[in-house]
């Protein structure tokens, strides 16, 4: 609670402070940078009210302060230290999938061990890889794990609505993408159940790697919740268009060993 507080009264203040309030956002962005955050934030003490970083992760809806639900804004990383407050949808609704789990068999003739400590992303994503159950979800047997972590995008511009927003060495992450003869396969994993997600956690990795290759780009979202594992599979109608992704199916499984 004390942290939902300290951001809203952080950007309570930073909108005071540059007079954002004012801004015609039906028209363009408001534009802003880490360092005039961090100048508007100075007086607050914690990391958690003056950190640039921590006030723009804003991951699902309800992780706005209240100027931004209020107003239909969201936030979005334009450069290294710059961001771009724009009116419009930023949020993309994870459905919940109705039908019953499918009790998946493992290709796996051993147990995993060490798939059993913890409770990653990682660790419930590589496991449904060693399982078997992402080349089956994609009925591509070819798949192997080729790109992990952290990668900043190449310049691309895309719009919100009427408004050109432009991305350039945006450092960007996704939790696997796997390879295979025709396709390219990201995923975006959670590890608790998910109502909703920000576009740009599918938008700019699908954008980065539909620079690299000619293959087709699929985006899944991916969550382990109890037992069960779940996968939708999104695609971008209009390539530029941020607001375009629709959800092509989904399913959910019971891994058996």
């Amino acid at each position: 609670m004390a942290k939902v507080k300290a951001l809203h009264r952080s950007w309570e203040k930073i909108f005071q402070e540059y007079h954002i309030d004012k801004h015609n956002f039906s028209s363009n962005p408001f534009y802003i940078t880490s360092k005039q955050i961090g100048k508007a934030c100075q007086d607050f003490k914690r990391p958690s009210e003056k950190e640039a970083r921590i006030l723009c992760k804003q991951d699902c809806r309800e992780d706005r302060p209240h100027i931004f639900i209020e107003k239909g804004l969201f936030i979005l990383p334009v450069k290294n230290g710059e961001y771009a407050i724009i009116e419009g949808e930023g949020y993309l609704d994870i459905p919940s999938i109705k039908k019953t789990e499918t009790i998946y068999k493992s290709k796996l003739d051993f147990i995993l061990d060490t798939s059993l400590v913890g409770n990653s992303e990682m660790q419930h994503l590589h496991f449904a890889y060693a399982s078997s159950l992402i080349r089956t979800f994609m009925e591509d047997k070819s798949l192997v794990l080729s790109i992990a972590g952290r990668k900043y995008t190449p310049k691309f511009s895309f719009k919100v609505g009427n408004k050109n927003i432009e991305v350039q060495s945006v450092q960007t992450e996704i939790d696997a993408g796997y390879e295979g003869k025709k396709q390219v396969v990201l995923i975006e994993a959670k590890n608790f159940k998910t109502t909703n997600t920000i576009i740009r956690q599918l938008y700019y990795p699908f954008r980065r790697w539909q620079t690299y290759t000619d293959k087709k780009v699929i985006i899944l979202f991916f969550e382990k919740n109890n037992d069960i594992y779940s996968i939708w599979e999104f695609q971008f109608i209009d390539v530029k268009d941020y607001n375009s992704v629709e959800l092509i199916r989904s399913s959910k499984f019971k891994i058996k060993n």
